[in-house]
């Protein structure tokens, strides 16, 4: 499911912080921001560094500005991966443990949640493991729209099952997911006319750029905002 890119570049928890405030939603401390009247809300799914990452509190708080309430609960209980290189950390316990079957139902009563606050339409983000929790979401019609960022693996027939508008944004160096079999998947959503949905491959970039970036290489940054602009783009479009 996951491999040592999902890993690298591993954000500096120590320096959290963003616009936005934790709270407790559907039994999960939760990172909000945004306005909280808004009738249209995101779900950001994280990576294994979960919901205190700062660059995507960041985003959350920036895709906020354009009037979604966003919320970043946290799948993981407390217990994010920190340090890969910890010789008592096991990546097969802890998936074990953080399941992404068991984050698409921990998912379910946040999602039920925000309607119950009157929001009536609703996108969600997945990020590597997030996608992989996303995609099972994508099955229903409990979302209106989908954006899968560098996920971890997610099968055929998982897509084949998707019901909503999906943006798959992939790294042309991604050893987890190849850009060839992410175009795969996206030929198996054009097929479905019923709605719209796109893979986009971005060139230069490994899995988890997009929220994993170095600020120091220009580069990265510029390609970790065109991807973060067409994730905004797609929920502008999609969810209304």
């Amino acid at each position: 499911m996951l491999s040592s890119q999902c890993f690298e570049n591993p954000p500096n928890l120590s320096s959290t912080c963003g616009a936005g405030r934790v709270e407790e939603l559907a039994g999960l401390k939760t990172y909000v921001t945004g306005p909280s009247d808004s009738k249209r809300a995101l779900l950001f799914i994280p990576d294994a560094f979960g919901y205190e990452a700062p660059k995507l509190r960041k985003l959350a708080d920036k895709v906020a500005s354009a009037g979604f309430f966003v919320v970043v609960p946290d799948f993981y209980y407390g217990d994010p991966v920190i340090d890969v290189n910890d010789p008592n950390f096991n990546i097969e316990v802890w998936l074990k443990n953080h399941s992404p079957d068991k984050g698409y139902e921990d998912a379910k009563p946040v999602i039920a949640a925000l309607k119950s606050k009157g929001v009536s339409a609703i996108g969600v983000a997945g990020f590597c493991w997030g996608g992989m929790v996303l995609v099972k979401l994508a099955g229903t019609e409990d979302i209106q729209a989908a954006v899968i960022l560098h996920p971890g693996r997610i099968t055929e027939d998982e897509i084949r099952a998707v019901k909503i508008p999906t943006a798959i944004l992939g790294a042309e160096n991604d050893h987890i997911f190849p850009a060839d079999e992410l175009k795969k998947l996206g030929e198996i959503m054009s097929a479905k006319t019923e709605f719209e949905s796109y893979v986009k491959i971005f060139p230069g970039v490994r899995h988890g750029w997009s929220v994993r970036y170095n600020d120091d290489d220009e580069s990265a940054v510029k390609s970790a905002k065109e991807a973060q602009e067409d994730m905004l783009n797609w929920f502008l479009k999609h969810v209304k």
